[in-house]
């Protein structure tokens, strides 16, 4: 295949230094047949924005041999949030596709600190802080991958394993000449935020020598040819690329996915509380499901593409529906992206819910539930004070607000006062009362 505009390509002499427009190169590698399972996936689904050598790669992942990849996920919280389901999906098909993924922890950069895409310096972790959240990232990916000691069975590195034992000066005197401060300073991980007058401390200046030899390292240990990440990795990514060639002599290849936003330009991910985190103890699978049926209508036929596995014939039948057939449509979409996430009858009770709740009209047991002591019931509680602690408001503030403004209800009735007491009188039988924030957020208190 000849290389398509925009698709930057590894002359042999490092990275080509010509400026492309991105979108032109996916449009005509769109149009183009890929060798590969897996370059055909990405294409057709809409996961490319950039890759270095098309051409080359797509031979390789075509010779019927497992090939292997890896993406890296700093251990910055306890779970990942929406915004890594890019990248974890790429891993899911590379794996459908016959080949190898590597999920690399940052235990080791996790204590540097990424500058892309910050206006700040991240904090600084404890390693006992880095420790329980790499436990807590780790246990989404049993759920998309399969791990074991096959050729194309999943692998779980830790870069701490590497990093954590290098001495400085040898470091540096050995790899730091392939480095060009020019050219790093002119990164958008680095360029962004001196534009911005914000400081940048040489220790996040060290983060993309330390991923360019990550990628050195998973090529040395498990023969990885190619990294992913998504679109602002790609100076970090192209560095390791490079690092590669000049070094040990290694064809290394990369690819990333385009920024995600929604069709109305929101940021993928966020929600009124905050991020949507993939792990069950922080977003319930119920909050989960009723994200994706929450997704705006121009985004349903690409969120399917990128977000489920569905046939993209299927996907092309549906993302057409119109007026009230969308909704169905959207729930597809949930039931596919919760089922991946949270298994199938996780996805099954959430929908569940969701019908019991906005078609039958009824407060389902299936809702997120909080206890609440019995004797502070008793007592009474206002009720702003009561959707804070529910989870459906971030602060007492942003409670009376909901409530001022009408979107506060108390078991399907409307709040007029935020200080109202909320008591044991409004308990139903059961001993539970439900609130309500708008029409779509729902969690019930129990008396306990």
């Amino acid at each position: 295949m000849a290389a398509c505009p925009g698709i930057l390509a590894d002359t042999g002499h490092g990275i080509s230094r010509k400026t492309h427009n991105d979108h032109a190169g996916v449009r005509a590698m769109s149009d183009t047949t890929m060798r590969s399972d897996f370059l055909n996936t990405v294409v057709a689904r809409g996961f490319l924005h950039q890759c270095t050598d098309a051409a080359a790669l797509d031979g390789l992942l075509a010779g019927g041999v497992p090939r292997t990849c890896y993406i890296g996920f700093d251990c910055t919280a306890d779970s990942l949030h929406v915004g890594s389901l890019l990248p974890i999906m790429l891993l899911r098909w590379f794996q459908k596709c016959g080949h190898r993924p590597i999920v690399l922890m940052g235990g080791g950069t996790s204590k540097v600190g990424d500058p892309s895409g910050k206006d700040e310096s991240r904090k600084l972790l404890s390693d006992a802080e880095i420790a329980a959240n790499k436990a807590g990232i780790q246990a989404v990916f049993a759920r998309f991958l399969s791990f074991g000691d096959g050729p194309t069975d999943a692998v779980m590195a830790d870069n701490a394993e590497w990093l954590d034992g290098l001495s400085y000066i040898p470091f540096l005197r050995e790899y730091g000449p392939h480095f060009s401060i020019n050219r790093m300073l002119g990164f958008d991980s680095v360029r962004l935020r001196l534009e911005r007058e914000q400081t940048l401390s040489f220790l996040e200046f060290n983060y993309m020598i330390l991923q360019a030899y990550d990628f050195l390292e998973l090529h040395r240990r498990y023969d990885c040819i190619l990294q992913m990440g998504g679109s602002d990795q790609w100076g970090n990514i192209v560095n390791g690329v490079e690092l590669g060639r000049r070094v040990d002599g290694a064809a290394l290849f990369g690819l990333t996915t385009p920024l995600l936003t929604t069709a109305s330009g929101a940021k993928m991910g966020k929600t009124a509380d905050g991020a949507l985190w993939l792990n069950a103890d922080r977003v319930s699978p119920y909050d989960y499901w009723q994200f994706w049926r929450n997704t705006e209508d121009g985004d349903v036929g690409r969120f399917l593409r990128l977000f489920t596995e569905l046939p993209l014939d299927e996907i092309a039948r549906i993302e057409v529906l119109e007026g009230a057939e969308i909704n169905e449509a959207k729930k597809i979409l949930a039931d596919e992206a919760t089922a991946l996430c949270h298994g199938k009858d996780a996805a099954g009770a959430a929908r569940e819910t969701a019908q019991e709740t906005f078609e039958r009209g009824m407060a389902s047991g299936g809702l997120p539930t909080v206890e609440i002591p019995r004797a502070e019931l008793a007592a009474g509680i206002a009720a702003f004070d009561l959707f804070r602690r529910a989870g459906l408001a971030e602060s007492g503030a942003a409670a009376r607000r909901l409530i001022r403004g009408g979107g506060g209800r108390l078991n399907d009735a409307r709040l007029d006062d935020e200080n109202r007491a909320v008591t044991a009188a409004d308990l139903a039988d059961d001993g539970m009362l439900k609130l309500s924030a708008g029409r779509k957020r729902h969690v019930l208190v129990r008396a306990a």
